[in-house]
Parts: structure tokens; C-alpha cells; sequence
């Protein structure tokens, strides 16, 4: 049998042996799928998506004050006691004029009457003229005060209106006109903080994919070793059953067999570690795809043979890396916010102009003589408010709206600085990365033929057990850096998506 066929005869060996259930109780997954999944489970994108909801509110927010603003507002007052607009003096003569008049009036009488008899010419008269005995009969006579009382009783309660149970109500209309360009200003601030927002997700969005894809190539990795392990440790068993026999037919020493039960230990020892390491793997990427930690998984690429290739794509304009890179876009958004505050406090310094209208209704009504009825008025205005002078507010504001920007400017600078330098580092490290997978296959092929020719030797009995060992260990080795080159290969080419943007919210 082929001895560069080994390795993969015995793999397959191992896979048709395992039980049946086994693998039906086992779930094959792909990298796509690992990424659709995280992306569904990670807490920080849920948490992400919530605040582009709350951007979303805000930008309504600010939308709504184009529009009036209408409001209602009732009111409901008790007082201990009511209202006199006159004084108790004034009241009481309101109240008892009638008597007043008519005590006024009979004394006026009595006095006329008076003032006739004493005089003979008058009275001569006052005898021969029925029209003045009529006169003042009916002034002597008459009764006024009951219907001048009551009249001034009215009177008097008009003077004190009953206000212990008041009722109001307003409805009011304000339409901003002008208020020196503030609210356009905190409208486009809403809408960049919602663009900010979903930079921001994008951001925690290529940070999931890069730990998952991580994670994936890491168990993919663990995987391989993990086979290679196996077949190493087979190996060594199988040199070790041959050593025996040997040592029995006098043709190897003890020494010889010690040494391969040493080098067997370890290999056992080895397989421990990468079958731990490979469980520990797999739960670390259940809980990032939301799976239960115990649950049985294989990865498609765990299934190969070897590691695959990542597809080399062309160098990427660092001006379209510049716009795919979230960092770059939140940057500049936080930028462009802070030269819209700048609109916003030079708005304080501005006239504002609003409309405003109201209708009253009170009860009593003010409008009727307090009048234990509803009322209504209607009334509308213009405000204009200007700003004259407080100790520089506005203006300090304003320029620290622009130190902002011009801060943010400068690190959007900076940022590009050091995305290109980034993206400039991981292809470099790529391209010695492909030459380090070249170098590790040629290797391996070098060390598989190097152990076909030490394994027939050593059956042979033409080559020694130390020599034997060493080709194990340095096809051990070759197979080892060929995983390790082939997994830092897809690592990289992970980070280099991240760096250039290429991770597009689906």
C-alpha cells in the first residue's frame, strides 16, 4: 500500500467504524451557516438594532417640530371664601337704600307740610290747589323701600360674584415660523445620528463574523491535528507490535522498544490534549451560534482532507476601503453632527419667531358678570423673541460646536492613517503566508517519502528504531505546519475582509 495514501485509508477506516448513531446525532455545519447564526444570537447586534430603533424615534422626534403643537389644559380651583368688590359699608346701604329712600322722602314731606302752614299765603294756596294736596298726599303716603331693598340687593350681589367653584379650560395652537434655523438643523442631526447608529451595528457586525470565522478555523485546526494525532499514535502502535516481535526474534534490543513505548506515551498524550482542545473549541463556538454547549457539531471544512485555500482576491481602492470601513463612515457622521451643533447653538443667538392661538373658557364666566355659566374667548398672536445678551453663552458654545468637528476631522485623519497601514500589513502578511503554504507542502511531501522509505527500511531491518522515529516525528512535524500555514492563511485572509470592509450586512 502507498504510504502517501496512509494517513487518508485510515481516516476513512475510522469514519466507517464509528457508530451509526453516532453520526445521525451529530450537526454538520458550514462557515456560512455559523455566520447567519451568530449574527441571529449575538447579544450585542440585538442591542445594536435597538438603538437604531431609538434613532429612528428620535429622528420623529425632531420631525415633529415642523408641526404645531396643539394642547388642552383644564383646571379646577375651590376657594375658602368669594370675592367683594365693594365693602361691607356700601353693601349695607345697597341693601336697605329702599329704606333710606323713603325715610328721606317722608321727611322731605313732613318738612314741605311744614313749612306751608306756617306760612298763611302758602297755605291759602296750598288749600285752593288740589294738584299739590294730591302731591303731597302721595308723598306722605307712599312706600318705596320693599322695591328699592330688592333692587339693591340685586346690586349688592352683582358685587359679589360667587368664585369659591372655579372651572377653566385653554386649548391652545403654537406654530414655530422662525427659530433661526435650529429645527432643520436638529432634523439633520437625527437623521446622521440614525446613519451613526447603523455604522455602528455594521461595526459589532464584522466583529461577530471575524470571531466566529476564528473560532471556525481554530476548530478546523484542532480538528486536523486531532486526525493527525490518531494516525500518529496508530503508527507507533504498529511499530511498537513490530518492535515486540522483533525484541522476541533477537533482532532488536529492549533499548529499541523502550524508546517507541516513550514516543507512543507521548503521542497518547498528544491526541488527549488535541481531543480536549477540540471539545473546548466546539463549545466556545456553540455558545457564539446559540447552540446548547453539549450539543454534537462538525464543521464542512473538518471533513476535508486538508485545509482549504481562501480565494486571493485583487487589491482593493483604499478610497472604497476608506467608505466600506464602518469606523471611517461613523467618523465622519460624528463630524458632520458637530458641524450641524454649530447650526444649532448659532440658532440661540438668532430671532424665533412663532404664531400662537388660544381659546379660554372659564365657569363662572368672566365674560358676563361672572355669570354661573361657561364662557369663551378667542385670542392669537405673534412672539418674537430676541436675544440680546448673556454673558457670551451662544457664542462660546458655538465655537466649542466647532472644536468638536475639527477634533472629530482630525481623527478621522488618523483613522485612515492607520486603516491603510493596517490593510497594508495583513497583505503582506498574506503573500508570506502563501509562500509559508508552499514551503510546508513541499515539505510534506518530502516527509511522507522520507517515512515510506525509513518504514520499509526499518521493517527491513536496515534502519534503526532512532532513525525510524525521526522520520515519524519529521512527517509529524510537516504535517503539523502544513495545518498551521493553511489555518494562519484563512485567518489572515478573515482579518483582511474586516480591514477592507468586504463583511456587507445582509
Amino acid at each position: 500500500m502507498d504510504m502517501k495514501r496512509f494517513p487518508l485509508f485510515l481516516l476513512l477506516s475510522l469514519v466507517l467504524t464509528l457508530p451509526q448513531g453516532l453520526l445521525r446525532a451529530q450537526r454538520t455545519l458550514s462557515l456560512e451557516e455559523c455566520r447567519r447564526m451568530a449574527v441571529e444570537n449575538d447579544a450585542t447586534l440585538s442591542q445594536a438594532q435597538t438603538r437604531i430603533r431609538m434613532a429612528g424615534y428620535d429622528r420623529n422626534i425632531a420631525r415633529a417640530n415642523y408641526f404645531p403643537n396643539i394642547s388642552a389644559t383644564g383646571a379646577y380651583l375651590y376657594n375658602d371664601k368669594s370675592i367683594n368688590l365693594v365693602g361691607d359699608a356700601t353693601s349695607a346701604r345697597l341693601q336697605n337704600m329702599g329704606t333710606a329712600v323713603h325715610t328721606g322722602a317722608q321727611a322731605f314731606s313732613e318738612g314741605l307740610m311744614q313749612a306751608i302752614t306756617s306760612n298763611p299765603a302758602a297755605a291759602m294756596e296750598y288749600m285752593k290747589s288740589p294738584m299739590w294736596q294730591t302731591v303731597l298726599g302721595a308723598l306722605s303716603q307712599a312706600d318705596l323701600s320693599d322695591a328699592l331693598n330688592a333692587l339693591g340687593k340685586e346690586i349688592d350681589d352683582a358685587f359679589h360674584p360667587d368664585m369659591q367653584n372655579i372651572f377653566a379650560g385653554v386649548v391652545s395652537v403654537q406654530q414655530p415660523v422662525f427659530m433661526g434655523g435650529k429645527i432643520i438643523a436638529a432634523n439633520q442631526i437625527a437623521r446622521l445620528a440614525e446613519d451613526l447608529s447603523k455604522t455602528q451595528y455594521d461595526q459589532q457586525y464584522q466583529e461577530v463574523i471575524l470571531n466566529v470565522d476564528r473560532t471556525y478555523w481554530q476548530i478546523v485546526s484542532l480538528a486536523a491535528k486531532h486526525k493527525l494525532a490518531e494516525t500518529y499514535a496508530d503508527l507507533l502502535h504498529q511499530m511498537e507490535h513490530d518492535v515486540d516481535l522483533s525484541v522476541k526474534e533477537g533482532v532488536a534490543t529492549e533499548s529499541d522498544a523502550l524508546q517507541i513505548r516513550v514516543k507512543a506515551n507521548e503521542a497518547e498524550m498528544l491526541l488527549t490534549k488535541a481531543t480536549n482542545g477540540l471539545s473546548l473549541s466546539k463549545m466556545l463556538l456553540c455558545k457564539q451560534v446559540g447552540l446548547p454547549l453539549e450539543e454534537e457539531i462538525v464543521l464542512t471544512d473538518e471533513l476535508d482532507d486538508a485545509v482549504p485555500v481562501p480565494e486571493i482576491l485583487g487589491e482593493k481602492d483604499m478610497d472604497e476601503i476608506f467608505a466600506d470601513r464602518p469606523e471611517t463612515r461613523s467618523l465622519d457622521l460624528a463630524a458632520r453632527i458637530y458641524d450641524k451643533k454649530v447650526a444649532v447653538t448659532r440658532a440661540d443667538m438668532l430671532p424665533k419667531v412663532a404664531l400662537t392661538a388660544n381659546y379660554v373658557v372659564t365657569n363662572p364666566n368672566l365674560y358676563n358678570g361672572f355669570q354661573k355659566d361657561w364662557g369663551g374667548m378667542l385670542n392669537a398672536g405673534v412672539m418674537v423673541n430676541i436675544p440680546i445678551f448673556h454673558a457670551f453663552e451662544a457664542l462660546s458654545k458655538t465655537r466649542k460646536a466647532k472644536a468638536e468637528a475639527t477634533l472629530y476631522r482630525s481623527q478621522l485623519s488618523d483613522a485612515k492613517e492607520m486603516i491603510q497601514l493596517q490593510v497594508t500589513q495583513l497583505r503582506k502578511q498574506e503573500n508570506e503566508s502563501l509562500e509559508k503554504l508552499t514551503m510546508a507542502r513541499n515539505n510534506l511531501l518530502s516527509a511522507e517519502e522520507n517515512l515510506r522509505t525509513a518504514t520499509v527500511g526499518f521493517e527491513e531491518g536496515v534502519i534503526s528504531a532512532n532513525t525510524a522515529l525521526a522520520a515519524q516525528t519529521a512527517w509529524l512535524q510537516a504535517h503539523s505546519e502544513y495545518i498551521d500555514a493553511g489555518i494562519e492563511l484563512q485567518m489572515l485572509a478573515a482579518a483582511l475582509d474586516k480591514a477592507e470592509g468586504n463583511h456587507t450586512v445582509e
